[in-house]
């Protein structure tokens, strides 16, 4: 990448982190070109100089989290949450860290902390889709029809939450809208097992 590109790319990750950002920048362009490790240990040494460092925290438990490393993630992000500030990153991050750890009630909890805490924050695509997967795990098919439905609206072009959608309804007996949102799901993913399993059998319901 060019020296110009790189700076760039520092910029408008300062801006997403937030002004101030007093994170290295290379940890930055490491994590968003997929070097989880290596900004992961970027971040370990800017905690070692300042352990009050609250983006190096954020990035930190972002490259936790894609490592598959859910169990640290929740850890360092507890830890900025409770000694430095119960920032709205940080709050998304211990949503998504337990949630893979299947600690449904939690995640729960941070979620919706989050969207209290940042209602227009850039994050509630995928904070709506955890709950609705969350709420499909505790058989809450009604409240996993409205999660779900309200993910797709930020976004749309998501197949994967369409089909998602498509099953949250097939559970909750919906079966026309069932229909519409497998049948979206083909639209943009073609080649969808998934949405086109559920498809054929909601459409047997609707027959019916």
């Amino acid at each position: 990448m060019p020296g110009r590109n790189k700076l760039g790319l520092a910029l408008c990750l300062s801006v997403v982190l937030g002004a101030g950002a007093q994170v290295n920048t290379d940890a930055l362009i490491l994590y968003h070109d997929g070097e989880y490790e290596r900004a992961r240990t970027a971040c370990m040494a800017e905690l070692e100089a300042d352990s009050g460092n609250m983006e190096a925290y954020v990035v930190l438990t972002w490259s936790l989290v894609a490592l598959g490393r859910y169990a640290d993630a929740e850890l360092y992000a507890t830890r900025a949450y409770e000694r430095i500030r119960k920032d709205p990153r940080i709050v998304e991050t211990l949503g998504e860290a337990t949630y893979h750890q299947g600690k449904n009630d939690q995640a729960l909890t941070h979620f919706q902390n989050y969207i209290n805490l940042l209602p227009d924050g850039t994050r509630l695509g995928i904070v709506y889709f955890y709950m609705g997967e969350i709420y499909l795990r505790q058989e809450r098919w009604n409240h996993a029809d409205i999660a779900f439905r309200t993910a797709v609206q930020y976004e749309p072009n998501n197949a994967h939450w369409w089909t998602r959608l498509g099953y949250a309804c097939e559970r909750n007996t919906d079966w026309t809208f069932a229909l519409e949102a497998y049948d979206r799901a083909l639209q943009l993913d073609p080649a969808s097992k998934d949405a086109r399993g559920g498809r054929a059998r909601v459409a047997v319901k609707v027959r019916a």
